[in-house]
């Protein structure tokens, strides 16, 4: 594999992040909450197609698909978790269109790198970095 690179969109949403400063972070958050895109009328009705996120303690769900070489990432998260939400949200939208490659490029631990730590409980960071791995692990059996 080659060395850890943060795709240009997660470096991008990263930056938007560290460009803010700490008091107005969790506004981008709620407004990643917002954006979290549905999912397709088949995952939808298909729930066994997706994995829980274990690490999360709301109930999140995400399913990858890799098909010509790019990946597309689908998440579920409650309305009432807007933190859980923006998580999944941030990745989906990160991760989609990405090759396999690029996806198990990205840093372990960029969850960490987007200045939230402080803002968020460490269990919600995890959460995320749960997201992340199973993410890349869907990659790896579907590649």
């Amino acid at each position: 594999m080659s060395a850890m690179h943060v795709p240009d969109i997660l470096a991008e949403i990263r930056d938007d992040f560290l460009d803010l400063p700490e008091s107005d972070r969790l506004q981008l958050l709620l407004e990643y909450a917002n954006e979290l895109p549905t999912v397709s009328a088949e995952i939808a009705e298909h729930p066994e197609m997706t994995e829980r996120v274990a690490e999360c303690q709301s109930p999140v769900y995400i399913f990858v698909e890799v098909s010509d070489d790019v990946v597309t990432m689908h998440a579920t998260a409650p309305p009432e978790a807007p933190t859980t939400r923006a998580f999944a949200s941030i990745l989906v939208q990160g991760i989609t269109g990405l090759t396999p490659d690029e996806v198990l490029a990205i840093p372990d631990d960029y969850p960490q790198s987007i200045g939230l730590t402080r803002a968020v409980s460490p269990l919600r960071i995890g959460g995320m970095t749960g997201m992340l791995m199973r993410a890349k692990r869907q990659v790896t059996q579907k590649r």
